[in-house]
């Protein structure tokens, strides 16, 4: 159903091995309806790990759940269309691309709550220059209320603190430093978001840093997002449960990422 990884030409690849974040036009707008259709249901039928903020402002919620692709018909064929991982290979000029979950992102209208600056390698169980994330809404965005990147923060080789929305850590320890002032850092940044149509998708890396606004808007920003890591994943221990868990791993920090929980998609 996605389009050929033709379409993804060596521009872009090169655009985002640079910069760590690329737009990609339309290229999953025939998955629209059907992970519309999924993201219903999963909204109807949450999973344990479902994380729904409820803004203490009264504003509406902000509903988050992940690695659902095994139990969703409609997220499952996605995460199994060898095409969309094809371009995940292609992104990551990797030889493989092995998929590491799912997370919908829901933030129904008028939401206030903020997706605060963070990178995403420090919250995994994997490590690796090899990753990269589809960002894809399943409604029409505006810059006003999508996501938005620090352009090239993939090669900042720095790790910062993973925190939950509550404001507490992850990890009671860690090794992680402090996420510096991003607002005030601001005007020196180059920052990447865009107005955004179904079926788009931001591509982004693990470690490329970003953020979102709450939801203004008078519809909900429903979004889907795919994670692919490549030939150089290896597993990473932290010093406490990651988000997403995977409770039933195990593994030694610095061992091949392989498990039948993360199939390798591409080459199929």
């Amino acid at each position: 159903m996605t389009p050929s990884v033709r379409e993804i030409d060596e521009e872009t690849i090169a655009a985002y091995q640079a910069d760590g974040v690329v737009l990609l036009r339309g290229v999953f707008a025939d998955w629209v309806e059907p992970l519309r259709a999924g993201t219903a249901a999963l909204m109807a039928d949450p999973s344990p790990l479902e994380r729904t903020v409820k803004p203490a402002d009264g504003s509406a919620p902000f509903f988050q759940d992940l690695c659902n692709w095994q139990r969703i018909p409609e997220f499952r064929a996605f995460v199994l269309d060898p095409k969309g991982a094809a371009i995940a290979a292609a992104l990551m000029r990797s030889r493989t691309a092995r998929f590491f979950h799912d997370h919908v992102l829901v933030k129904q209208a008028g939401t206030s709550t903020v997706t605060p600056w963070h990178h995403d390698q420090p919250y995994y169980c994997v490590e690796g220059q090899q990753s990269v994330s589809f960002w894809i809404p399943l409604d029409a965005v505006s810059r006003a209320v999508a996501m938005e990147c620090v352009r090239g923060s993939h090669r900042w080789a720095k790790g910062y603190r993973p925190m939950r929305f509550n404001g507490t850590r992850l990890y009671a320890e860690d090794d992680f430093e402090e996420m510096p002032d991003m607002e005030a850092m601001r005007p020196t940044l180059d920052l990447a978001a865009w107005d955004m149509q179904p079926g788009d998708a931001i591509a982004f890396n693990f470690r490329t840093l970003h953020a979102a606004p709450g939801n203004a808007a008078a519809t909900s920003r429903r979004v889907f997002s795919a994670r692919w890591v490549g030939d150089d994943a290896v597993f990473a221990r932290r010093s406490g449960t990651t988000s997403p868990p995977f409770k039933d791993l195990v593994f030694e920090d610095g061992a091949p990422f392989d498990a039948p929980i993360f199939p390798v998609i591409h080459p199929s």
